[in-house]
This record gives structure tokens, C-alpha cells and sequence, in this order.
């Protein structure tokens, strides 16, 4: 096996392994929410004037996808719709109290996970930081042109009707 192979096959791999160690106490804090629901929530509590459209963006989803999971979302109480005086024709979305919970509850495990991994983290040199950012930005530039190339950038077009 090549070492692109290599890289590549345990890059998935590490992540396989975090979602599996992590996915008890995600399940169990998050009162049943699903992580697509959850990333949602994340999106709109740090994107001020979230939208479809941006949500469908920084999600890499559809949105009609968006659409049902906000709709998904507002049902069940953790998010809630507005408008702007000015622009009557835009939605946006907001945390409910109940959505914020639970968003803190995701931080808070976030940085429980952090601490349970920082001693592998103090071991990495700023050298060997800059070099995995570096490539990790190399690699998500020629993703992000493999997307255009292919067609994909407008991944919020809803084809499905």
C-alpha cells in the first residue's frame, strides 16, 4: 500500500474510531437528537441570520434537505423561524431555549472529549501542526475545485422536486 493509500485509509479510520468512541455520550446528551440535527443546531447558533440557503452551504446538504430538517427541528421545539422588518420574504432561524441546551450539551462534550485526547495533542510540535494544516487546506482546495469541476458547488439546488 502506497502512502497516499496510507493516509487516506487512516485518516477514515480515525475517524471511524472517534465517532464510535464518542457516539454513547453523544446519543445519550443530546436527548436523542440525530448529529445531522445537532450540526444544524450548531450552524444556526454560531451563523447569525441563518437561512436555507446558508445552512444547505456550510452543511454541504440540499435544501430541500435543510428545508425537512429545520421543519424537523422547529416541530420538536429546538428551533424557531423569523423575519426581519425589512425583508418580510427571508426566513431565518434561532435557537429555542431547549435547542441551546442541548447545543451547550455538545460543547460541553467537545471539550471533554478535548481533554480526554490532549495528551496525544501536547506531544505534536508547532512544526508538525503546520505541516498537517497545511495539507489538510491543500487537500480541501483541490476538493472544493473537484466540486466545481464536477458540478457540485451549487449543492444547493434541490434536484429532487
Amino acid at each position: 500500500m502506497n502512502k497516499q493509500d496510507q493516509v487516506m485509509l487512516q485518516f477514515r479510520d480515525l475517524f471511524n474510531k472517534l465517532a464510535w468512541i464518542n457516539k454513547g455520550k453523544m446519543e445519550e446528551g443530546l436527548k436523542g437528537c440525530k448529529p445531522s440535527e445537532v450540526h444544524c443546531m450548531e450552524c444556526i447558533e454560531k451563523n447569525a441570520d441563518s437561512n436555507v440557503t446558508k445552512l444547505a452551504e456550510s452543511l454541504y446538504m440540499t435544501k430541500g434537505a435543510i428545508s425537512k430538517l429545520t421543519k424537523k427541528l422547529t416541530d420538536r421545539g429546538l428551533i424557531e423561524s423569523y423575519q426581519k422588518p425589512e425583508n418580510k420574504k427571508e426566513v431565518y432561524f434561532r435557537l429555542t431555549e431547549q435547542g441551546r441546551t442541548i447545543f451547550h450539551i455538545h460543547e460541553e462534550l467537545h471539550n471533554e472529549f478535548r481533554m480526554r485526547d490532549q495528551a496525544v495533542f501536547e506531544q505534536v510540535t508547532g512544526e508538525q501542526y503546520d505541516s498537517m494544516l497545511s495539507f489538510i487546506e491543500k487537500y480541501s482546495r483541490h476538493l472544493d475545485g473537484e466540486i466545481k469541476k464536477q458540478g457540485l458547488d451549487n449543492h444547493t439546488s434541490d434536484s429532487s422536486g
